[in-house]
């Protein structure tokens, strides 16, 4: 099942496996092999774009990297100029967090979808990565976020905030990670997004089990540490899958809080419609169960059109500052356009 963020749309997807799946931790979600089956309805709607071919509002290009082809859809000094905008809607107590974000592209541009993608997870070896086609369509993901996990009457939620680059000596690697879990800028955007994951699972969870099993633990990635919360709550049985997803997406730490406000201020500040990219993509198995991603550190590409993208963002919160949130969307962006170049 593909969910695309902004917007209610369900497409259904079925997965054959023949490989084994690790059940433990940040491990589980990985589509090691399978056969994905195209479902005969087309959900989705076209002034949303479709996947990732997104709609600029001015329509504008930013300079592109050098030597790679890959132009940002908004220059640096249009990206400040937004988080300013975004911060002063903060100031006024619209919202206290949203999560920003631009795209980079190249258009005309003709890749190997299936070897990109296995660069891509060699160098972040992420535990929910994914590839999946639909057609003409390609998304290639080494996401390292969960959205929504079920198992049994147990459900848990995964959210993301808090990223820092790794080092390759071990002992500044080891400070920059007890840095970034000391950081109160950094905690705070954690724990709100918490919060807010929180209060969406007490929309369908039996009262009184929603707890929080990790508070900003920082995991280590290939290219990053980044810090992560688990949050879980227990379901009725009678609750169908398909309600559990309902009630909590979009993930929050893709759109901030209040989501609601935090989701408008959004539309109206980002340059393009966010696709697929933000939503979620995972499985459901015959007994009910369920595992699905959050589409980030994603390439989405459209081999009719020639058409790749992929999108970073942060969460602005009242302490950002901006030259370093766009520093953190380079950080983020770095090991796809290496695969790009």
């Amino acid at each position: 099942m593909v969910d695309d963020e902004m917007e209610s749309d369900f497409e259904e997807i079925g997965l054959v496996e023949s490989g084994e799946r690790r059940e433990d931790s940040l491990d589980v979600g990985k589509v090691e092999s399978g056969e994905w089956r195209e479902d005969s309805r087309d959900v989705g709607k076209v002034e949303r774009g479709e996947w990732k071919e997104k709609i600029s509002h001015s329509g504008k290009k930013a300079k592109a990297f050098p030597g790679n082809g890959i132009t940002s859809r908004i220059s640096k000094e249009q990206y400040l100029e937004k988080v300013g905008r975004m911060l002063s809607h903060i100031h006024r107590g619209d919202i206290y967090e949203a999560n920003f974000c631009q795209e980079f592209f190249a258009e005309n541009r003709v890749i190997e979808p299936l070897q990109v993608f296995q660069k891509l997870n060699d160098i972040s070896v992420s535990p929910f990565a994914v590839y999946l086609k639909l057609g003409e369509h390609h998304l290639l993901s080494a996401s390292p976020e969960r959205y929504i996990k079920k198992k049994d009457q147990k459900i848990y939620s995964q959210p993301i905030k808090g990223t820092a680059p790794r080092s390759a000596n071990a002992e500044e690697d080891e400070q920059i990670a007890a840095n970034l879990v000391n950081d109160p800028k950094e905690r705070s955007e954690n724990i709100m997004i918490v919060d807010l994951v929180r209060n969406d699972l007490s929309r369908i969870a039996r009262r009184g089990t929603v707890r929080v099993e990790e508070l900003c633990k920082v995991y280590s990635f290939k290219q990053v540490h980044q810090m992560i919360s688990t949050i879980s709550a227990e379901v009725d049985e009678a609750i169908p899958a398909v309600e559990i997803l309902r009630a909590t997406f979009p993930m929050g730490s893709m759109t901030g809080a209040p989501k609601i406000s935090a989701m408008k201020i959004i539309e109206e500040l980002e340059e393009t419609k966010r696709g697929l990219y933000s939503g979620a993509v995972g499985y459901f198995n015959p007994q009910g169960d369920f595992d699905f991603n959050v589409v980030i550190r994603s390439i989405l590409y459209n081999s009719a059109k020639k058409y790749v993208s992929f999108s970073v963002g942060g969460a602005i919160t009242s302490k950002s500052i901006p030259e370093k949130e766009y520093e953190e969307c380079l950080l983020k962006a770095r090991a796809m356009r290496q695969v790009l170049s």
